[in-house]
C-alpha cells in the first residue's frame, strides 16, 4: 500500500509540475492603451473630398473666430496663411447673397477681427466658446433665415470648427468644410479633425469636406 501510495504521489507531482510548467509557457497578453501604442500608430488614408454645389438660399457661411489673438504668425501661422483663402469664400458667399455669421472668442470683440475677412454692417456676429450653437443666438438666426446648410471656415480647427460642425449636424443642418479654411497651431491637429469630421459617429454622414476650387453655386 506504501508503494502504491508513494507511486500515486509521485504522479500527483509530475502532473502538477507539467501543469505550472505549462501555466508558465503560456504568454499573458497585457491590454495596451493607447499611450504605449503611440509611436506604432499609423494614420490612416486622407479622406475623399467631394464637390459641392451650394444653394446660397439655403446657405450660410460661418466665419468663426478669425481674430488678431489666435491668428497671428506666433500662435498660428497657418491661419494667417489661410485668409486670401477664406476672402475668395467670403467674397463668392456674398456675391451670391449668402447669409454670413461671424463669432469672436471671449473677450473679442468685433474690432479684433482681422480686416481681410472682416464682417459687414448688418451681418450677425457674436461670442461663443468652442461650441457656436450653445448659449447663442446661431440657430435661430440660421433657421429663422431658412438655412438649412452651414460651410464652416475657421480656427482652431479643433475647437470651434469641429465642435461647431457636430453641433450643426446635431441640430439638423447640413455642414460643409473646405479644407484651406480650418487651421491649427500644427499639421496633426487638422489631420485629426479631418479625420474625425469624416468618421466621427452620427456627424460624418453629414459633413461634406470639399476645397474651394471643387465649390460651385
Amino acid at each position: 500500500m506504501k508503494r502504491v501510495g508513494d507511486v500515486t504521489k509521485r504522479v500527483l507531482m509530475g502532473a502538477a509540475i507539467a501543469a505550472a510548467t505549462m501555466v508558465v509557457a503560456v504568454p499573458v497578453t497585457q491590454a495596451q492603451t493607447i499611450i504605449e501604442e503611440w509611436n506604432s500608430v499609423k494614420a490612416p488614408a486622407a479622406p475623399e473630398l467631394k464637390a459641392v454645389k451650394i444653394d446660397p438660399k439655403t446657405t450660410a457661411l460661418l466665419v468663426l473666430d478669425l481674430i488678431k489673438q489666435g491668428c497671428n504668425a506666433e500662435r498660428r501661422p497657418r491661419c494667417i496663411a489661410s485668409l486670401p483663402k477664406v476672402a475668395k469664400l467670403l467674397a463668392d458667399a456674398r456675391s451670391h447673397n449668402m447669409t454670413v455669421v461671424y463669432s469672436t472668442f471671449p473677450p473679442a470683440k468685433r474690432e479684433d477681427i482681422l480686416p481681410e475677412v472682416a464682417p459687414k454692417d448688418g451681418e450677425p456676429l457674436f461670442t461663443a466658446f468652442a461650441e457656436k450653437f450653445i448659449n447663442t443666438d446661431l440657430e435661430k438666426i440660421l433657421k429663422d433665415k431658412g438655412v438649412t446648410t452651414v460651410v464652416l471656415v475657421g480656427v482652431a480647427a479643433h475647437g470651434a470648427v469641429l465642435y461647431t460642425s457636430g453641433g450643426a449636424v446635431l441640430r439638423g443642418f447640413q455642414a460643409i468644410v473646405p479644407v484651406e479654411g480650418l487651421s491649427a497651431e500644427n499639421t496633426y491637429a487638422e489631420q485629426v479633425t479631418v479625420w474625425l469630421l469624416a468618421n466621427a459617429p452620427t456627424i460624418a454622414g453629414k459633413v461634406t469636406l470639399t476645397k474651394l476650387d471643387m465649390i460651385s453655386y
